[in-house]
């Protein structure tokens, strides 16, 4: 099923866009139709592969294993290749394009929040922080272009705000080896990545009735 539905994820050339809240991923979801079940459960599994490469990246980089951290950033960046083509095939190749070098940025600042984290460099923190958002504010307007009645820019925003705060707490509590604290936060991101996905889906049903 799964396999499934990441094919129709591609072919339909999905992630043009994070939305909305919670709420509005229920409202969705009460209204989509078999395919949009089947788009929204590929959004998960994609959406998904994101967070699991780049906390494989922050475990194996704290380990010093250098091998695994550049399997795992390969990962992360194919996955991120897949959300850009999904794209590409649906809004054209300048899209894909752009949005694979949005979401190029937004690992190269989680990935700098983390050198700085597990160095202990406090003072470099800031700069990591303020490229996360300022990266969530350009993939918000990005997405919202794609489709600014389903997916407003604020929302977006905070959402995406919300996903890079997720990515800095899990470095933090992996650079204090607070694993508990971890696990939970990583819990919490895939509750998150599911609300977007879900909300995602929903919108792209409702943009695009046809196709569904």
């Amino acid at each position: 099923m799964i396999k499934k539905a990441f094919a129709i994820i591609l072919a339909l050339a999905v992630t043009a866009g994070l939305t909305s809240s919670p709420a509005f991923a229920k409202e969705m979801m009460m209204k989509e139709s078999q395919k949009g079940v089947e788009l929204r459960l590929a959004l998960r599994d994609l959406w998904l592969g994101h967070i699991f490469w780049v906390r494989s990246v922050v475990y194996a980089t704290k380990s010093g294993d250098t091998e695994a951290a550049k399997v795992a950033e390969e990962n992360v960046v194919k996955n991120a290749k897949d959300i850009a083509g999904a794209v590409a095939s649906f809004y054209g190749k300048d899209a894909g394009d752009k949005l694979f070098g949005l979401l190029a940025g937004h690992y190269g600042a989680i990935k700098e929040y983390m050198t700085t984290a597990f160095a202990g460099d406090m003072a470099g923190k800031p700069a990591a922080v303020d490229k996360i958002k300022k990266n969530a504010d350009e993939i918000a307007a990005f997405l919202n272009s794609a489709n600014p009645k389903n997916w407003p820019k604020d929302t977006l925003v905070s959402l995406l705000v919300a996903h890079g705060d997720q990515h800095m707490a899990q470095i933090d509590a992996v650079a204090a080896k607070d694993y508990g604290t971890e696990a939970t936060v990583s819990e919490n991101m895939k509750k998150h990545i599911y609300t977007i996905a879900d909300a995602l889906a929903g919108g792209i049903e409702k943009q695009f009735p046809k196709k569904f």
